[in-house]
């Protein structure tokens, strides 16, 4: 096998030769051997054009062929223009002198002469050789006379650069704790020191003479190819571009910080690109994000005030502190103001409230209050001075020695004794520029004290928090609002005279959307008929709430028109898009839409028919007295508010002791549900005949609920309601003629 000689080669090069230099093998004879494919790139000639021939044929003179055949005194004689020594001096031997390199030849010894290279297209190239012998291959055919590997590169080259070939520069260079990389005009790597190495998990033979893209076969690879090749078209460096890099055999992706300058020659022109890189993988500001990535994911999933605050705790126990409590003001749990709007001052401390506590310990022997107890906050202590000043409480090294505020607060004094506290954090839970409440930090098995890094992330994890909790303060008190607001606007007593029985539930939603606009009705009506409602406003929140007692007041109206029902929807319709349209400001910029579906039926109990129209509205159940039940095909027609005006009545006749069960889509729809699956479980719920009707409503209301929250995949009581749910149910009566004209207003 062959072995390379004695003596050092030039800077970047390996034991055969140049990173990324044009290769040849040429034997002690002066033919040539082998030929690569760099070789080719930078001559033009390919293997089968030159493998063996004589090397001179590259030369005008074919000197240094003849000096690979170690020719002894005729090398001299032959020494090429500029021939020079391994050392890098440039200086041509003097009349009848011996030169250097050709006597490293003649010793077998690595040598170096730079030389003018004649390419196939006839032009010169001026190029570096080095050649390095080899002994005790099987093409060696004398015992006296070594073959030589000999590489050609441009000296205004990368490989070539002048400080990198000092020996104190190459010295710096490769130990430097930053990686450092360099990368030819074709960006092929031809020199990296050990830091680079070892950041990239690759051996150095792995990553030599290779592409960026070779090395780094991936999408990663050809971005920062891309990259590389704006500096040097441009000259513009990139400055800390971070990118991945995935070492063959792990399964983690390492990270990286890059910074890529070009590297010019001589003459001004690129001969490279200089990468300098860094693993931030394990920094502490990357591990500062990280932490607070992986501890904020889990705060404000929903708009609950407590379970916000839970939150809070759980997600800095244990990761930053080993117990840690959450208070509120008493007001902010319910949706009122927050403490600073109640003039908290020295003399008058407000209520705090117990909302969320964590600790490494399960049986929290470090809470002094369980969740929603009233917490004592002592004039004199930490906690008040933090809430008053709105700045942080920071006291790594906990003073519990006489004469602190603990003197007058025994029962936090005997706590901390029997837990071992060391170190303690307040922060004051400060959203939009009020403050909610406090939260406390401490470590008491973790006998590191808090830092001012942990500080810092505490800090930012809690502002990030009180952002949360303020949101679910603000829901919470729009929410109880509209709430009150659709309560008040919905009818508290139904009444169906003597034409029907009726039961009716309301459900809010309990979803960050607010709560919708569903509403109900029954309208007495002439003849001792009556009308039966029920409606879905488009939206959620105070708006949607108005909106459906507006809309309620117009079908009244309507309704006492003694109108059929389609015509009603149609006149609905028109009243509501004129009401849309004046709601408009002058300004172009329009108030929330005005729109909703609508089921209208008016029963006449003379009669037993029921009659009814829909604006795009689910339709009606029919529950007949043995138990069957129907949704009898009511023609959708567009919801109101789109100014369509094309609606149609359906008119059915119905037993005695039917049951009319009017709902909105909340009822029968999920997110994982289509329609008909709602339907056929609303028919499976009303099957219940004989069962008195306001039994029967609650039986629908439980079994829908629980049905629909277990097919989300909660378990029964555990989900909130997707979305409101109002429920009509009338069982029909039957008068005859007299009795019907015996009423008032017959």
């Amino acid at each position: 096998m062959a072995e390379s000689s004695r003596g050092s080669t030039p800077w970047p090069a390996d034991a055969l030769g140049l990173i990324g230099a044009a290769a040849a093998l040429i034997g002690g004879d002066g033919t040539i051997r082998g030929w690569t494919d760099a070789a080719r790139r930078s001559l033009g000639y390919r293997a089968d054009e030159v493998v063996g021939r004589s090397a001179a044929m590259l030369l005008p003179d074919g000197a240094t062929a003849r000096a690979c055949e170690g020719a002894g005194e005729n090398a001299g004689e032959n020494a090429p223009e500029g021939a020079s020594d391994g050392a890098g001096e440039r200086e041509s031997a003097g009349a009848g002198e011996t030169p250097d390199w050709a006597a490293r030849a003649r010793a077998r010894e690595p040598w170096s002469a730079v030389v003018a290279l004649r390419r196939k297209d006839g032009s010169e190239a001026r190029m570096t050789l080095e050649g390095s012998p080899l002994f005790g291959g099987d093409w060696t055919d004398r015992a006296d006379r070594a073959d030589w590997f000999v590489t050609a590169a441009d000296p205004a080259s990368a490989s070539f650069w002048a400080p990198a070939r000092s020996k104190v520069s190459q010295a710096l260079l490769a130990r430097s704790p930053v990686g450092l990389s360099i990368w030819d005009t074709d960006l092929r790597c031809v020199w990296l020191n050990a830091a680079a190495e070892r950041q990239d998990g690759l051996l150095r033979r792995q990553r030599l003479g290779r592409l960026i893209t070779e090395v780094q076969p991936d999408n990663e690879g050809t971005a920062i190819a891309a990259g590389m090749r704006r500096v040097l078209e441009s000259g513009e460096p990139i400055i800390e571009r971070e990118y991945t890099w995935r070492v063959p055999g792990e399964d983690e992706e390492r990270v990286l910080s890059a910074s890529y300058y070009r590297l010019d020659g001589t003459d001004g022109e690129p001969i490279g690109v200089v990468n300098l890189a860094t693993d931030i993988d394990k920094s502490r500001a990357r591990q500062h994000l990280l932490l607070l990535g992986r501890a904020g994911n889990g705060i404000g999933t929903t708009l609950n005030v407590t379970r916000t605050a839970q939150e809070l705790a759980d997600a800095a126990v244990p990761l930053l502190a080993d117990y840690a409590t959450v208070d509120l003001g008493e007001t902010v749990q319910f949706g009122e103001e927050p403490i600073e709007r109640q003039a908290a001052s020295e003399s008058r401390i407000p209520v705090f409230r117990r909302a969320g506590v964590a600790s490494i310990h399960q049986e929290l022997p470090e809470a002094l209050w369980n969740i929603g107890e009233v917490v004592l906050v002592p004039p004199e202590s930490p906690f008040t001075k933090a809430l008053l000043s709105g700045e942080s409480h920071y006291e790594p090294v906990l003073n519990t020695g006489p004469g602190t505020w603990l003197d007058h607060d025994p029962d936090r004094a005997r706590v901390i004794a029997a837990t071992g506290m060391h170190s303690l954090i307040i922060v004051p839970l400060r959203a939009r520029g009020v403050v909610l409440g406090e939260a406390v930090f401490v470590r008491t098995d973790n006998k590191t004290p808090f830092s001012g890094d942990d500080l810092l992330l505490i800090e930012e994890l809690v502002g990030r928090a009180a952002l949360s909790l303020d949101n679910a303060r603000r829901y919470t008190r729009e929410r109880a609002a509209s709430v009150a607001l659709q309560r008040n606007l919905l009818p508290h007593h139904l009444s169906g005279g003597r034409a029907v029985e009726v039961a009716s539930r309301y459900l809010p939603a309990d979803t960050h959307e607010g709560v919708g606009g569903d509403w109900f009705d029954v309208i007495p009506l002439r003849k001792a008929r009556v009308g039966l409602v029920v409606g879905d406003v488009v939206g959620h929140g105070i708006n949607a709430a108005a909106l459906m007692g507006q809309l309620r007041t117009i079908m009244r109206t309507l309704a006492d028109l003694d109108l059929p029902p389609a015509e009603l929807l149609a006149r609905l319709d028109r009243l509501v898009l004129l009401m849309s349209e004046q709601s408009d400001p002058a300004d172009g910029f329009g108030g929330p839409m005005m729109s909703c579906t609508c089921l209208y039926a008016i029963y006449d109990p003379v009669t037993r028919r029921c009659t009814m129209a829909s604006a795009g509205h689910p339709p009606p159940a029919l529950v007949h007295p043995d138990g069957t039940v129907v949704f009898p095909r009511v023609a959708p027609g567009p919801p109101i508010g789109m100014g369509m005006r094309s609606y149609e009545s359906l008119a059915v006749e119905l037993p005695e002791g039917s049951v009319i069960a009017l709902y909105t889509d909340g009822l029968i729809e999920t997110r994982t549900a289509d329609l008909d699956a709602g339907l056929d479980r609303l028919r499976a719920a009303l099957d219940r005949p004989g069962l008195p009707l306001e039994q029967l409503c609650s039986h629908v209301i439980k079994t829908m609920g629980t049905r629909r929250r277990l097919g989300a995949g909660y378990r029964a009581g555990q989900a909130p309601a997707e979305d409101d749910v109002a429920l009509l149910m009338a069982r029909t009566l039957v008068l005859t003629p007299e009795e019907a004209a015996a009423r008032k207003g017959a």
